[in-house]
């Protein structure tokens, strides 16, 4: 199983880059960044946009995959999309993960003047923009017309150092967004406990046999917050606060137990955000203890 850290994009671009630095030398695999403008509810926080800063961290880096948890598809027109990945696959000798998403977060669509369209429509132009990375990243031209995007003899070059340059899909939604991940994903993510895995990759699994493809194909990955500690007070504080969307709580022996039941159930890839970790020096003691003593490194 691979283990991966996302640092909050609120925090200054010299801590996320030190942090990255220091869990790369700790035996860390990824470092993850959200693809946003800004704060869903606080926009007066700062917020650093993620392909400049994993472009940054990638030339400063050199070991970590890279990407994107996700790329919100509404953002930028899909052939840009794929242009700026395979450039940083070629900066970083071939460690980017293209993260993406249909786009769910209204006020930066509003404050951007960016169309904000209907669910639906989103995961319509999310489905076209897959076809169309995929075929820019193998083709030597791509022509497609289809409702939303059309292209006419578009090229991509260099194609990227890996082949295939992981297209990483990000969602839970059953009737659409799986599908789409069964149909174009290399690998999918969502955030989840073991419950919620379980039960998402089953549903996975069917629209993978529905279109013929090998559930084998697709990785599959996690996000949850990490709570650990061995006070017995605080733990249950935690487990009363139900902290949204996925966590793991527990003492170190807990955390284990959960770590390997994801993996159990055929998770390739657990993500530890460090939202909830609080100030620098404690994010280090947190990541170093899972790291060594939970993940074995």
């Amino acid at each position: 199983m691979r283990f991966s850290f996302w640092p909050n994009p609120t925090q200054p671009y010299a801590d996320v880059l030190s942090l990255a630095q220091h869990v790369e030398a700790t035996g860390w695999d990824g470092i993850w960044y959200a693809d946003h403008f800004m704060h869903s509810t606080d926009t007066s926080a700062p917020w650093t946009e993620a392909w400049v800063t994993l472009s940054a961290i990638g030339a400063a880096v050199p070991r970590l995959r890279l990407g994107t948890l996700v790329t919100g598809n509404t953002y930028r027109h899909p052939a840009v999309l794929a242009k700026m990945a395979a450039t940083l696959d070629h900066i970083t000798q071939g460690r980017v993960v293209l993260g993406l998403g249909s786009g769910w977060q209204e006020n930066e669509h509003r404050q951007y003047g960016i169309p904000f369209h209907t669910v639906k429509g989103r995961l319509q132009r999310l489905d076209e923009a897959c076809a169309i990375i995929k075929s820019l990243f193998t083709e030597a031209k791509t022509n497609f017309d289809g409702r939303f995007y059309q292209l006419e003899d578009a090229s991509l070059e260099p194609k990227p150092v890996q082949q295939p340059l992981p297209l990483l899909i990000g969602g839970g939604g059953e009737q659409r967004t799986l599908r789409i991940a069964a149909q174009y994903a290399d690998e999918w993510n969502v955030w989840g406990d073991v419950d919620r895995l379980r039960q998402k990759m089953a549903v996975l699994d069917g629209h993978c046999t529905a279109v013929g493809r090998s559930p084998k194909a697709i990785k599959r990955t996690a996000v949850a917050l990490l709570f650990m500690s061995e006070d017995a007070d605080w733990l249950d504080q935690v487990r009363r606060s139900k902290p949204a969307p996925a966590a793991i709580i527990g003492t170190l022996d807990e955390v284990r137990e959960t770590v390997q039941a994801f993996a159990d159930i055929g998770v390739d890839e657990l993500i530890v955000p460090d939202f909830n970790l609080g100030d620098k020096e404690r994010k280090v003691e947190v990541l170093d203890r899972f790291i060594e003593d939970v993940a074995g490194r």
